[in-house]
């Protein structure tokens, strides 16, 4: 006799801990979604309210073909962090179509702000650093010096160095008054620098008794740079607002410790307009790694040699430009020398994402694209609301007839049904409300949709295996043989009927925008849930019960009741008695 096959047994043996396997996932992935304080999915507009903006992108003057994917993303980049800047972290911005912008912004959001905010080309300067030190919550720790300086190429490089704290006092934590001297010392020079490239700084400690300036342009920037707390979100959105590109601002941003600068700058020596393409590139000659490299215009390179001339000339942070970004500083690289021929580079410890976010950031100074409101929709959240309720109403219809069917079909195997649909449901609430604080998905409309049209796919999958499982009966084979012989071939089909559905959501999703994509994300999550379920519950619950009398032995009321499914008994094969034979002669 031919011994079993090792892995038929094991599936056979040890139902037990696949069953336990996914409760222990069930219940791990239920304490994270406790923990994160995110028990309820993240709404979308259409269900929590809020603004629907969309913009359509135009060509500037004299520019063809600037409509495409590289600009249009970098759209979408820099409109996010304008959003975010308003502590709005629920919006959604992403392209539709090739030239439209989406922007939904939840209700309790300033609307007219947003759309100010998005609404505007993106302001891109280089200006030189006056000032800087650790802000906020971060002060207490001391930001390192720069150091090096920048080594001399054919091309001009500005490498990256780490942020410098304030030369002006010997501590992040510099007292209100050292401030005010640090702002006075570095104006001190000019007091109202031009656009021209009159601002050249000044050695922040040439004046350590300097009193705060009389100046009233100069004193206001004292006392801004003093109250500027660039740990605050809501702060930074300010900072520099309504500051023209000619004169000094405040402004802030991050270093590379992950700790908030605040700065003072002075005016704009190169707009973003100069630079004429930025891109990210790796360094296989040297040792530099990542870095971005910048061609400039004609006026543009002439301007950058300029300043780059000026800022060479002073000691630290005096030796840096600051480039921002909507009024965010998102680099201070420094320098050593003028930089000429029109190109340079930044260089410094960056890793392939970060060259290519700078790269990006510099490009759409010169990005050949406007943006127009087409239209602005105001969503309430009581429309949602009746949709959804109407839309749960239909499901829970929807899923009571499918389980009334299952009682009536399949008697006692409906249990199981139930007990996977209750598997699947629970995994399926879970998962999405994890998944809004962590890639951003929002539950919306089509959405719940896709997750009622997945009660049924999950339903056909049960029905699948059951089916099978009365066709072995059928051909006479007892509860157990009948599982194993049946759940190969159920396997097969539920797996090519799920690679069905999940291309199609697939699809769904990379052609569609928008909140088509909602139902497309639902449809494939569910779908792949389905194949967990199945797997990891269903089968290993079926294994379990099968052996247990009340299916075994086909009661009346398992759905498997060998009478109800027309079983003939199998046939018994008997000797027929020999004929006797008669010895005696005729």
């Amino acid at each position: 006799m031919a011994a079993p096959k090792k892995g038929r047994q094991g599936t056979q043996g040890r139902p037990g801990r696949t069953l336990a396997l996914i409760l222990i996932a069930i219940v791990a992935l239920t304490g994270g979604m406790f923990a994160s304080g995110h028990t309820t999915p993240r709404l979308g507009i259409d269900l929590a309210g809020g603004t629907s903006i969309t913009l359509q992108a135009k060509n500037e003057p004299g520019q063809k073909n600037a409509i495409n994917k590289t600009n249009m993303d970098t759209a979408v980049d820099i409109m996010n962090r304008r959003v975010n800047g308003l502590g709005v972290s629920e919006a959604e911005v992403q392209t539709q179509g090739d030239s439209n912008i989406i922007v939904n912004i939840p209700k309790g959001t300033n609307s007219e702000q947003a759309r100010e905010q998005v609404g505007t080309t993106a302001k891109l300067y280089f200006r030189p650093v006056l000032v800087t030190e650790v802000s906020g919550a971060d002060a207490a720790t001391p930001s390192p010096s720069a150091s090096g300086s920048s080594s001399a190429s054919p091309s001009a490089s500005a490498e990256e160095g780490e942020k410098a704290t304030s030369s002006s006092s010997p501590s992040a934590s510099a007292s209100a008054t050292s401030q005010g001297r640090a702002v006075t010392d570095a104006l001190k020079a000019d007091p109202t620098p031009s656009a021209s490239g009159g601002s050249s700084s000044a050695d922040a400690s040439a004046s350590p008794s300097a009193s705060a300036s009389t100046d009233p342009a100069t004193a206001k920037l004292q006392a801004q740079y003093t109250a500027l707390d660039c740990s605050k979100k809501t702060v930074r959105a300010k900072a520099g607002d309504g500051v023209k590109a000619g004169d000094p601002t405040v402004a802030c941003g991050q270093n590379s410790q992950g700790q908030w600068q605040k700065y003072i700058l002075g005016p704009a020596e190169v707009e973003g307009t100069d630079v004429d393409k930025a891109s990210a590139v790796f360094d296989t000659q040297g040792a530099a790694g990542w870095k971005v490299t910048m061609d400039f215009t004609g006026k543009g390179g002439k301007k950058f040699a300029s300043i780059t001339g000026k800022l060479a000339q002073n000691q630290s942070p005096q030796n840096q430009f600051a480039i921002v970004l909507d009024g965010e500083v998102v680099s201070d690289p420094y320098v050593s020398q003028a930089l000429t021929g029109g190109t340079a580079e930044i260089s410094g410890s960056f890793d392939q994402q970060e060259a290519q976010d700078l790269a990006n950031m510099l490009s759409y100074g010169a990005l050949p694209l406007t943006f127009t409101e087409a239209s602005v929709t105001t969503v309430t959240a009581a429309l949602g609301g009746e949709q959804l309720e109407a839309g749960l109403i239909a499901g829970a219809i929807g899923l009571a007839l499918v389980i009334i069917y299952l009682v009536l079909y399949y008697r006692g195997l409906s249990l199981i049904a139930i007990a996977s649909l209750l598997v699947s449901a629970v995994m399926t609430y879970v998962i999405m409300a994890l998944l809004g604080p962590t890639i951003g998905f929002a539950l919306n409309l089509p959405a719940v949709c896709g997750a009622i049209v997945a009660i049924g796919i999950t339903a056909d999958s049960f029905i699948v295996f059951f089916e099978r499982i009365r066709d072995e009966i059928r051909e006479g084979r007892s509860m157990r043989p009948a599982v194993e012989r049946a759940w190969p071939r159920a396997r097969r089909t539920i797996l090519v009927s799920d690679f069905v559905s999940f291309l199609a959501a697939a699809v769904l999703f990379v052609v569609t925008v928008g909140k088509v994509q909602g139902f497309a994300f639902t449809l494939g999550l569910t779908t792949l849930l389905d194949v967990v379920v199945v797997f990891f519950f269903t089968k290993p619950l079926m294994t379990i019960l099968a052996r247990r009398k009340f299916f075994a032995e086909g009661h009346s009321w398992s759905g498997l009741d060998p009478k109800r499914l027309g079983v003939q008994p199998p046939l018994r094969r008997t000797r027929r008695a020999s004929a006797p034979v008669d010895t005696k002669e005729a």
